[in-house]
């Protein structure tokens, strides 16, 4: 089923269920992907899975930064909210690659494209964002990278 498709039945069975943090997750969520898409299409555009899941990766993202400065600020009530939300976007994310599969697919890459140093690390970047499929964070893909890279 479709991302589109399914933030709207997760929607109704949250309001149904009056579980607010979802409903208001799944909601802003929705706006997020219709946003982009708009920009991207313009008004009657709709976004293929994969673009969907890059608007989810920075909607966690954005959380994840909260979460980093509410714990700064001693404001665990409001880390807790923003986890809770993370949570629930993470439910639309596909399957997570595991690290074996994640370095396998580094290695093939940077021995594909012969790259020996880091100035070559956008075009690995490149290939790798494409190949992982939304399934691999690209925090953890450079890293990997930049370990095999001088």
């Amino acid at each position: 089923m479709p991302i589109a498709q399914q933030l709207t039945e997760d929607m109704k069975t949250a309001m149904r269920a009056k579980d607010t943090v979802t409903l208001n997750v799944v909601r802003g969520l929705k706006s997020a992907i219709k946003y982009t898409a708009i920009e991207k299409f313009g008004a009657d555009g709709e976004l293929e899975d994969t673009d969907a899941i890059t608007v989810v990766r920075k909607e966690i993202k954005k959380r994840q930064d909260s979460v980093a400065s509410y714990e700064t600020a001693n404001r665990a009530d409001l880390a807790d909210v923003e986890k809770a939300e993370i949570a629930v976007l993470e439910k639309y994310l596909p399957a997570a690659m595991s690290n074996e599969d994640l370095v396998k697919l580094v290695e093939s890459v940077i021995a594909e494209l012969g790259a020996t140093s880091k100035k070559e690390m956008g075009s690995v970047m490149k290939v790798l964002g494409e190949r992982a499929e939304g399934r691999a964070d690209n925090r953890a893909l450079s890293t990997e990278v930049a370990k095999r890279l001088q």
